[in-house]
């Protein structure tokens, strides 16, 4: 090769190491602020957890649906903890404002401590759509102290984005596990007789 050729292909690989890498956004599901307990809150204790997440989309990066069979792994766009951390955490965080106790708490923390009811949550599907928001199909199972029936029951919750990018989606999600933990609340507050 000349030098002129050497030369050219120098600047070609220099300028292509040189282009700046894209930004990486990270996401979390961030659940409303729990409001501080009233006078007379629950005195009950919840445990959430476990919590199982579909293997495709427990991953850093936003799963995206394009089409009923087609997905984007969106590298741009990730969430900022792993979604099987992060899902029982904002429910857990839910699931406190709804019944006004802060004695609400993850497996993380406290997997071997008693508590009156514990919730087992079932993620069957979390998508997510620029288009259309978020979809989550949720089983959950409660189970309470002193022999109680365990109540299982169903959410499944579209909810559209208010923006159609990953923040939007981001929120959207937040959202759809409010729906899901106000319905464990409410087979909670069932099981207390209130």
């Amino acid at each position: 090769m000349n030098g002129r050729m050497l030369g050219a292909m120098a600047a070609l690989a220099l300028a292509a190491c040189g282009s700046p890498p894209a930004a990486i956004d990270f996401y979390s599901l961030t659940a409303s602020p729990p409001a501080p307990p009233a006078a007379g809150a629950a005195s009950f204790s919840v445990h959430v957890g476990p919590v199982t997440v579909p293997d495709g989309v427990d991953r850093p990066q936003m799963v995206v649906r394009l089409s009923d069979n087609r997905v984007d792994i969106d590298d741009q766009h990730r969430w900022a903890e792993p979604l099987r951390d992060a899902i029982p955490r904002a429910l857990a965080d839910d699931l406190a404002r709804e019944l006004g106790t802060p004695r609400v708490m993850t497996s993380r923390q406290s997997a071997t401590l008693d508590f009156d009811y514990r919730v087992a949550v079932d993620i069957q599907h979390f998508e997510s759509s620029y288009a259309d928001g978020a979809y989550e199909d949720v089983l959950w199972t409660l189970r309470g102290a002193k022999g109680r029936e365990p109540r299982v029951g169903r959410t499944t919750v579209r909810e559209p984005a208010a923006s159609g990018d990953a923040a939007g989606v981001a929120a959207a999600h937040g959202r759809a596990l409010q729906r899901v933990a106000h319905d464990i609340a409410a087979a909670i507050r069932a099981m207390e007789g209130r």
